[in-house]
């Protein structure tokens, strides 16, 4: 697992610790103490350098890989930054995973990725996917596209929490062409990537493909 400290990541880890399917989740992290105090066994921090392959390439044999790894502009300080993180990071260990032979990959981007989007955060989100697709992972890749994420961020500010409260409010409003914009609450989307983690049961030479939650297709997974 990727981006355990994440929004996202963070749901995601306790549920992968409290589920059984999975005698191990190796959470990669950057720093010690990532994991917010999460002791189950099953639970193994791994700290890795994502720069640097030696860190990580003993333990990316593995049978499924969630990745909520990201950043942002304001975080990374430059473009060039973010895409290292968003696009060379990911890609680089969704490599190396399955060339270890990963069945399935799982990943969080955003509404509105596309390789050819004129806006530079849409179209890094764009060209990971587009380059994850060419990986052609056994059981498939699982793409998750929310809109606004919704949950307590450590640094969020005042003005973001009544945002945040504001898209919590009117979601019932983004209906129809618009559900792909409704405000989704991170637990929520952890849970869609866990429920669809397990609906990828590839028969003998038999691949999943690419499924794209975003919108109707997100909501609807958490529905079923």
């Amino acid at each position: 697992m990727l981006g355990a400290s994440g929004l996202v990541g963070g749901h995601l880890l306790r549920l992968l610790s409290e589920d059984t399917s999975y005698r191990e989740v190796r959470a990669f992290t950057r720093r010690p103490a990532g994991l917010a105090g999460l002791t189950q066994p099953r639970i193994r921090e791994v700290r890795v350098d994502l720069t640097d392959p030696a860190t990580y390439l003993p333990h990316v044999a593995v049978d499924d890989v969630f990745c909520c790894l990201g950043t942002t502009l304001k975080r990374a300080g430059s473009q060039d930054a973010f895409r290292s993180v968003d696009f060379g990071a990911t890609l680089a260990i969704a490599r190396a995973s399955r060339a270890a032979g990963a069945g399935q990959y799982l990943i969080v981007t955003a509404v509105g990725a596309d390789p050819a989007s004129g806006i530079f955060y849409n179209r890094v989100k764009g060209e990971t996917e587009a380059a994850l697709r060419e990986l052609a992972f056994p059981r498939g890749l699982s793409i998750f596209r929310p809109s606004v994420l919704l949950g307590d961020r450590a640094d969020s500010r005042p003005a973001e929490r009544v945002a945040a409260a504001l898209m919590r409010a009117t979601r019932p409003l983004f209906a129809g062409g618009l559900a792909g914009y409704r405000a989704i609450d991170a637990s929520e989307v952890a849970r869609a990537m866990l429920v669809a983690s397990k609906r990828h049961d590839a028969g003998e030479g038999r691949t999943s493909g690419v499924m794209i939650y975003e919108g109707k297709s997100l909501f609807a997974l958490l529905a079923a």
